[in-house]
This record gives structure tokens, C-alpha cells and sequence, in this order.
């Protein structure tokens, strides 16, 4: 099967990597000279005291035609976009796209893609990169993927094909895997953001995990979670599994880059606004983040 994968971030690289054992991969990237770096010297990851070099083929995105049998999305939500505008400009055979992006805000723009099998997936692995050809993974977890809209066939050939060692798994509802996600991301990203922690401290400082109680109470409430105790047990159990590691918004405010602050909690307090439920820490972390977003901003 062939595979293209569009960005070449953190998790882009890191799909390269493990796919490129079972699958004949394409990464797309946004510049040329990351495409030829990979090209020429491949693509590593480190994990722990190993490093392992991966062959996959690299092009722009300028050179994405939508000729493999799956694509899969990592960019951000906020990158969507330009990918969303080529796709519909194919006229070629359907395609099947899986789209791997935090919070739930792109779902409304998945629903003008017209004539795709459109599948959606969430990832648990700790992933950072490094270079442009370099990723560390350090935290290893597993992909849940499930359909949004179209056929499931290829999806489940996909994820049968995988190897073990980078599972990928199917889900029969994709609105409950992507809720789940939403609040472990709504809880963990913005409070080690603001108060600029590791994942773990939301748990060791006892402070800090009662905020974390609050706002996971909060954000439940917000989406009619009735099983809020669970979703609270596994926000923490995250915290716990991913103790040493910084949150992706948390580092992407230290490296001055825009957050998904929209995707996340843009999209929850628009939940919150139309079913008229008061929102109060998440509002003031919204706007907290926002700040950070602007200082930084203004520093680089």
C-alpha cells in the first residue's frame, strides 16, 4: 500500500519512520530543503540510547497529488486549510484521507470535503522533533483511528497491516475517541502552558491537581460527560505515564510558535456559549494562553 503523509513536524516524522517498514511512504514537507535533507542523509529517530535511520521518499506538498491510497494529515488544525483547498480541486479517484489533528473544531471542515472516505484518528505517542530529518520518540503509546464520514474498508486494511511495535487501532465511534482525547488535551495543554510545568507536576503539586480536578469537572459538564470520575482517572493516569514530558502547547509557546488554543479550547467554549453553561476556568485560561501567544509573538 502506498502511504503519504503531510507535514513533517514531530508526529509527521514519526509516522514516516515506523509506516516506512510496512508501507511504500511519501512524506510531504512544507520547504525543499527539508524534503532534501531527508532525502540525503534519512530520517532518525532516537529512542532512549538508540537511534534507528529510516528510508522514506520526502517531497513539498506543492508535489502532493493525492495518488496514494491513503494520506494521512498531521499538521495542526490551524495548517488545515491550503490541504483542505487542494483536495477539493482533485477530480481523480476517490481517496481515502486520515486526519490526525487535537480538539475537535476541524470537523466542520471536514464536512465540505465531498466525495472521500475521511477518517480521524488521535495519538498517544510522545514525540519531539529534533531536526528536520531527527525525532525523539519518548513516550510510546498507540494511534486510534475511525471513520468521520465514507467507507471503512481501507482503514481497516490499513490498520491491520501495521506492525505491533506502532499500533494503530480501530474504533467504531470516532465523536467518543475524539471526546476523550478533548479532555485529557483541554486539561493537560493549557495548565502546564500557563504555569509552564511538566505534565507530571499536575499531579505531584497538590494545588495544581485540584485546579486539574476542576477543569476536568468543568470541561464534562460543558460536553454532558456523565462519567466524569473515568475521564478524570485518565487525564491523571496521562500525567502519570507522561511525567517528564512537556505538553505540545507548552512548547510550542517556549519556541514562540502559534498553539491550538482554537482547536481545543476555542472549540469548547463555543460548546459552552451555545448551550448557555458557564465556563469560568477554561474562559480565563483561553484568554491566558492568547496572551502568552501575543508576548511571545513579539519576542521572535
Amino acid at each position: 500500500m502506498k502511504v503519504g503523509i503531510i507535514g513533517a513536524g514531530s508526529i509527521g516524522l514519526l509516522f514516516a519512520s515506523y509506516l516506512s517498514k510496512d508501507f511504500e511512504v511519501t512524506l510531504y514537507t512544507r520547504t525543499q530543503e527539508q524534503a532534501a535533507e531527508i532525502n540525503q542523509n534519512g530520517l532518525w529517530v532516537k529512542k532512549g540510547c538508540n537511534q534507528t535511520c529510516f528510508p522514506p521518499q520526502a517531497k513539498t506538498f506543492d508535489d502532493w497529488e493525492g495518488t496514494e491510497q491513503l494520506t494521512i494529515i498531521t499538521v495542526k488544525q490551524y495548517q488545515l486549510q491550503p490541504i483542505i483547498e487542494k483536495v477539493r480541486m482533485f477530480t481523480g479517484p476517490l481517496s481515502n484521507l486520515l486526519f490526525l489533528q487535537n480538539g475537535m473544531g476541524h470537523l466542520e471542515q471536514l464536512e465540505s470535503i465531498q466525495g472521500y472516505n475521511l477518517f480521524v484518528g488521535t495519538v498517544e505517542h510522545g514525540a519531539v522533533r529534533e531536526s528536520m530529518n531527527t525525532v525523539c520518540h519518548n513516550g510510546e503509546g498507540v494511534t486510534n483511528v475511525a471513520v468521520f464520514k465514507g467507507k471503512p474498508d481501507l482503514l481497516l486494511e490499513f490498520t491491520s497491516a501495521v506492525s505491533e511495535n506502532f499500533p494503530v487501532i480501530f474504533q467504531e465511534n470516532y465523536k467518543e475517541l475524539l471526546v476523550n482525547k478533548l479532555i485529557v488535551n483541554a486539561v493537560i495543554n493549557p495548565l502546564t502552558a500557563v504555569l509552564q510545568v511538566t505534565n507530571g507536576k499536575l499531579i505531584t503539586n497538590p494545588y495544581y491537581l485540584k485546579t486539574a480536578q476542576e477543569l476536568t469537572s468543568e470541561v464534562c459538564f460543558i460536553l454532558n460527560i456523565v462519567n466524569g470520575d473515568e475521564q478524570l482517572k485518565r487525564v491523571l493516569s496521562i500525567c502519570q505515564n507522561t511525567a517528564n514530558n512537556q505538553s505540545s502547547m507548552l512548547k510550542d509557546l517556549e519556541a514562540g510558535r502559534k498553539t491550538e488554543v482554537e482547536a481545543i479550547l476555542g472549540y469548547l467554549q463555543k460548546e459552552a456559549v451555545s448551550k448557555k453553561k458557564p465556563a469560568p476556568i477554561l474562559e480565563a485560561l483561553y484568554w491566558m494562553i492568547q496572551g502568552k501567544e501575543l508576548d511571545g509573538r513579539g519576542r521572535v
